[in-house]
């Protein structure tokens, strides 16, 4: 298979990268995390929604763009370059991608044009454990005769802090870890009896916890069938996925690229550190991984444009494939750094941070191996 960008495209991923390079550096999100910000930025968002990029997955008709995820992954690979906080995964992405798929022609005219304009944002609230489990939920949504009452709890809500609404998944029917009785929800963030816990995370972007009590969701709030919410998520899931690992690809890519430089430039017992065979070893390494995972962001990217049926074992192939990658290459930044990697004041630590946030989003290295597997009949 051959991946060439188109020229629409090229230009996207040109504007991603400079607008990230001088608006979204690494510096950007040291300020934030020293002001308290948890990564919201406010201005940042309006500029974001101005070049275009919140409304990339939106056809035109909701004052979208349209130009697919191949193109959003360009952004996010830019995004993931400089360790940008920004509500891109979560809005333009998983919000923008449950309405297109699981959203009545009423929900797409009234959420699509204001998540496009940046005038919205949202965030998942699914998971209610530790670890990433989509059939996990417990989270009670019991029917009123006029809508749905939700009760339960979520852990780890990413841009939850911040968003404006949130797709809650509930059960509707059956039990934990089945796939039949889920529904997905619209909630707003002032609707009574939700209750936002924000997070400091260890990556300086934020999070919260999130807990519903008694609230009211009228059945215009539901996204698609009630009890059959799972057909929604997991094609939600698997494009969230494969953004995720282009962020990660760009996050590798920036750290490995500011590694190659300290190597071509640091000298000890009066040569360079990058003649020494052992670091060329693992600067190989690096670079050999860092080439696999670009193929299979590319391969899962396109096969999502092209509406393959193989998009889920893609996904999963790059979520996997990218964390394992981001996990030895900013190991690698901070270690071949020697002791000025393991202080704050250099870049390398928030690579190594934010690599650790990045793997466990959305499904492990692990998760995403095994249920590989699974597809492919092990």
């Amino acid at each position: 298979m051959t991946f060439v960008l188109t020229e629409d495209q090229e230009m996207l991923r040109d504007t991603a990268v400079n607008f990230t390079r001088d608006e979204l550096p690494v510096k950007h999100l040291r300020t934030l995390r020293d002001n308290g910000k948890n990564g919201v930025d406010a201005e940042a968002r309006q500029k974001l929604a101005e070049l275009g990029f919140f409304g990339v997955l939106i056809p035109e008709e909701y004052d979208g763009v349209g130009m697919g995820l191949t193109a959003m992954g360009q952004v996010m690979e830019a995004q993931g370059r400089t360790l940008a906080s920004t509500p891109l995964l979560q809005t333009a992405c998983i919000g923008a991608s449950a309405i297109l798929l699981g959203g009545t022609e009423a929900q797409k005219k009234e959420w699509l044009p204001n998540i496009a304009s940046g005038e919205v944002t949202t965030a998942l609230a699914l998971d209610e454990g530790s670890h990433h489990n989509p059939t996990g939920v417990a989270t009670e949504a019991e029917s009123n005769g006029q809508g749905y009452t939700l009760n339960g709890a979520k852990k780890y809500v990413q841009d939850g802090h911040h968003a404006d609404v949130f797709i809650v998944v509930g059960r509707t029917f059956g039990e934990a870890g089945d796939t039949h009785g889920l529904t997905l929800f619209l909630v707003p963030r002032d609707a009574k009896g939700v209750s936002v816990q924000t997070l400091n995370t260890v990556d300086s972007h934020g999070a919260a916890h999130l807990t519903l009590e008694d609230v009211q969701v009228d059945e215009a709030h539901v996204l698609g069938a009630p009890d059959k919410g799972h057909d929604i998520l997991e094609p939600v899931l698997d494009r969230a996925r494969i953004a995720l690992a282009a962020e990660m690809l760009g996050s590798s890519l920036a750290a490995f690229e500011m590694t190659l430089e300290y190597l071509q430039t640091r000298k000890q017992f009066g040569q360079l550190i990058g003649s020494f065979q052992a670091l060329q070893h693992r600067a190989a390494q690096m670079f050999t991984d860092i080439e696999l995972t670009k193929s299979c962001v590319a391969a899962a990217l396109s096969a999502v444009d092209e509406q393959r049926n193989d998009i889920a074992e893609l996904a999963s192939l790059a979520k996997a494939r990218a964390g394992e990658t981001v996990h030895l290459v900013s190991n690698d930044t901070v270690q071949l750094h020697g002791g000025i990697g393991m202080t704050d004041d250099h870049e390398s630590g928030f690579y190594m941070k934010r690599a650790r946030v990045q793997e466990a989003l959305l499904g492990s290295a692990s998760f995403h191996r095994d249920r590989y597997a699974q597809m492919n009949g092990f």
